[in-house]
């Protein structure tokens, strides 16, 4: 497992999540009382975010919508040396470039994009900022899986665009496929699910019903540990994961 406190990522590594919210104020009170994550003003993709720390150390992101229209939803950054190279790799191979390159401060710079089933994921190339602090500890990032359509699509996709994170020496690819169907509707469209470590699944889920959350997909055993599907208060969806 890769160290909790982390430095640097190597291209398709996890690094960083963040959350758009209609409400970014409630959202600091939802996931500071499930995480204990505390939360300071810094900038972000889409304007000034809520940046949310764990041990002082940065750990996600809270944004506001720009737009109702658009999705409350948690995206998972990767790692991007150069997020303009692999942006213009994402397009050839069938990929859509949602949101060009756009630089944040000098923190780094963001781009999201879309694999060819639609899945929506973005890509960071950092600046002053890497991104996560800690990780792989409860109330951090543990893991995001694709729910697609095409595994074997998504495996060739996914396989060429980020071998070495995937399958290189060392490997520590924080991120598993798996077909829609195996735990949500067949009709759910094809997305990247973040997944938040938690000591003890049952205590969090009574946590997150208690602060307004509701369950979506009730604890299943995966192949990486025991899983539950949730939404927050305001209906972003996200896992909570017990190993």
């Amino acid at each position: 497992m890769a160290e909790n406190r982390a430095s640097h990522y190597g291209e398709g590594v996890p690094c960083w999540v963040d959350a758009q919210l209609p409400d970014v104020e409630a959202g600091k009170r939802f996931y500071g009382g499930l995480f204990g994550w505390t939360f300071e003003e810094r900038p972000a993709v889409r304007g000034p975010a809520a940046w949310a720390l764990k041990g002082g150390e940065p750990v996600a992101a809270l944004t506001r919508k720009a737009d109702g229209r658009l999705p409350t939803v948690w995206t998972v950054y990767f790692a991007a040396p150069d997020a303009a190279a692999l942006a213009e790799r994402i397009r050839r191979a069938g990929g859509q470039v949602v949101l060009a390159p756009l630089p944040v401060g000098d923190l780094g710079t963001a781009a999201l994009v879309a694999d060819p089933q639609g899945a929506v994921f973005a890509l960071w190339q950092p600046g002053r900022q890497p991104g996560f602090g800690r990780r792989h500890e409860p109330g951090t990032f543990a893991w995001a899986e694709l729910y697609t359509r095409d595994t074997e699509a998504a495996n060739a996709f996914y396989g060429e665009l980020f071998h070495d994170a995937l399958f290189g020496p060392g490997a520590d690819p924080d991120v598993g496929r798996a077909p829609v169907s195996d735990v949500f509707p067949a009709e759910m469209p094809p997305h990247f699910l973040v997944h938040f470590g938690v000591e003890d699944l049952p205590a969090a889920l009574g946590t997150a019903g208690r602060l307004g959350g509701r369950v979506q997909v009730p604890p299943f055993t995966a192949s990486y540990g025991r899983v539950a599907v949730v939404s927050d208060d305001q209906g972003a969806s996200f896992a909570l994961l017990e190993r």
